[in-house]
């Protein structure tokens, strides 16, 4: 019995290995967790504004003075814009793109709106929603008018798409898209 007395480790020895293995894995469980809970945090707003670069159909940067070419005022294509929405890009008087894009999300049931050249509005092809120049709706069933998107030309010259957050100048109302 005496030998298996001296194989008893002390305190300290198991002090030491406790510690040991409470960080083996308490480490990764922490990080774990840390990981877990970060997934329910929300997204932060993007800096700097938030703008995005508007894209064609093949995924490149709209440059403003070749848009406008193009065009005469009041002719519109369809952009790729903030959220990978399409919006319609709208050329402008004096060779200026529009300071707003109109989102061709139709507020009904998400089918995209195309433009209507001849009667000069927005027809959704799905249910007949019907939206002015401007985006805003004029005929149900679609209860809002299509959101918007400040346009800007920054300094190569690449259209620019920011979040409208200021009041909806078609209605007077705060945006309901935000």
């Amino acid at each position: 019995m005496a030998a298996a007395d001296a194989m008893v480790p002390d305190m300290a020895k198991r002090r030491t290995m406790n510690l040991l293995l409470a960080g083996a894995v308490g480490a990764p469980a922490t990080i774990g967790l840390g990981l877990y809970a970060g997934f329910f945090v929300p997204p932060k707003a993007g800096g700097a504004g938030g703008g995005l670069a508007a894209k064609d159909a093949l995924g490149n940067d709209i440059k403003a003075t070749k848009f406008l070419e193009k065009r005469r005022a009041g002719e519109r294509e369809l952009v790729q814009g903030l959220k990978g929405d399409a919006y319609w890009l709208i050329a402008g008087d004096n060779k200026q793109i529009e300071s707003f894009a109109i989102n061709a999300t139709c507020t009904h049931l998400g089918c995209v709106v195309p433009w209507n050249l001849a009667e000069k509005k927005y027809k959704c092809p799905c249910h007949g929603s019907q939206y002015d120049q401007n985006g805003k709706v004029t005929r149900g069933p679609a209860p809002l008018s299509l959101a918007i998107a400040h346009t800007e030309v920054d300094a190569s010259d690449t259209v620019v798409l920011k979040p409208w957050t200021e009041t909806d100048f078609r209605t007077g109302t705060a945006p309901w898209w935000k």
